[in-house]
């Protein structure tokens, strides 16, 4: 399986948008990223190449528009934030992070039973 490409906060505010809907031409993407995020028509332009180059996008030339499409889905962006995450604060170690949130979280008893099931479930083969 290919490693998914680093995408920064800023990038994944457009891949937000092709996760929710694809495709979006460039134009769509520049209209909703700059009202929301008040960012010029050029960084917007910007994230999109730097994306691409990453392949984490692709586009079709549609006529007079260039349509985008999402290359990594947002489980595979999940799962690699998760991992970044986990690297970066815990030096990868699962159990001191679960440790760590459980001990500062207040759990309802079916969250706890949620999570006693998934452990149950990692114990078996």
């Amino acid at each position: 399986m290919l490693e998914s490409p680093h995408i920064t906060e800023a990038e994944s505010e457009v891949m937000k948008l092709l996760w929710h809907k694809e495709p979006l031409s460039a134009s769509e993407i520049i209209v909703k990223l700059s009202q929301q995020m008040q960012w010029s028509d050029q960084t917007i332009k910007t994230f999109l190449n730097r994306l691409h180059k990453k392949k984490a996008i692709r586009f079709e030339k549609s006529g007079r528009n260039y349509l985008y499409y999402p290359l990594v889905s947002h489980e595979e962006y999940l799962k690699a934030e998760n991992r970044s995450f986990l690297n970066r604060v815990y030096k990868g170690a699962v159990g001191m992070l679960c440790a760590k949130f459980l001990e500062e979280e207040n759990l309802s008893e079916k969250d706890i039973e949620a999570l006693q099931q998934i452990l149950e479930n990692k114990k078996r083969p």
